[in-house]
């Protein structure tokens, strides 16, 4: 009875998600699946795209995801990338709860990412305040050798809705490859 139950929740929900599907040329396409809550601003540069997740009412998180094209792929095994991750995450271990960059790996579908979590030990206690985010995860996934996306996650907390909705949006998107490149 409650995996019918289950189902049925997941079912219902899905009747209310969005997708954004992003063109990465040659490269193939990533498809993001969401709330009809949030919006999504996809900026192409050229030499990378920028994908901005907001909400449509007053919930304050926010993603963004930073898609870009390396010409040599540093990052073909796990533990270059999650080294590389926790290096970007030094800039935040002094001001964060955590103290120290930890990597946690994201759950792909396609491709391997890790992610850092940092709380700001200024917010603990306070209401939310629009714009000032208790909470925020960055990382970096590899979906093959031409595709490196930076991930930026910002809430009120780890254990929030919002960040989780944005979480699993991120660890549930679809890759598509195109027929470019090299893999």
């Amino acid at each position: 009875m409650k995996r019918f139950l289950a189902l049925f929740l997941l079912a219902a929900a899905s009747l209310l998600a969005q997708s954004e599907t992003i063109s990465l040329g040659s490269r193939g396409k990533l498809t993001i699946y969401l709330s009809d809550k949030w919006r999504f601003d996809v900026s192409d540069f050229g030499d990378r795209q920028i994908v901005t997740i907001k909400p449509k009412d007053e919930t304050n998180a926010d993603c963004t995801l930073t898609v870009t094209y390396p010409e040599v792929d540093r990052f073909d095994t796990k533990a270059r990338l999650k080294q590389r991750v926790e290096i970007d995450g030094v800039k935040f271990e002094e001001r964060s709860v955590e103290g120290k960059a930890r990597a946690k790996e994201f759950a792909l579908q396609t491709g391997y990412g890790f992610r850092c979590d940092f709380t700001d030990p200024d917010l603990i206690g306070r209401p939310p305040k629009k714009g000032d985010f208790k909470t925020i995860s960055v990382g970096l996934i590899r979906l093959n050798a031409e595709i490196l996306i930076e991930v930026g996650i910002s809430a009120d907390g780890f254990n929030s809705a919002p960040y989780n909705e944005l979480l699993g949006a991120i660890e549930g998107m679809e890759f598509t490859p195109g027929r470019g490149g090299r893999r």
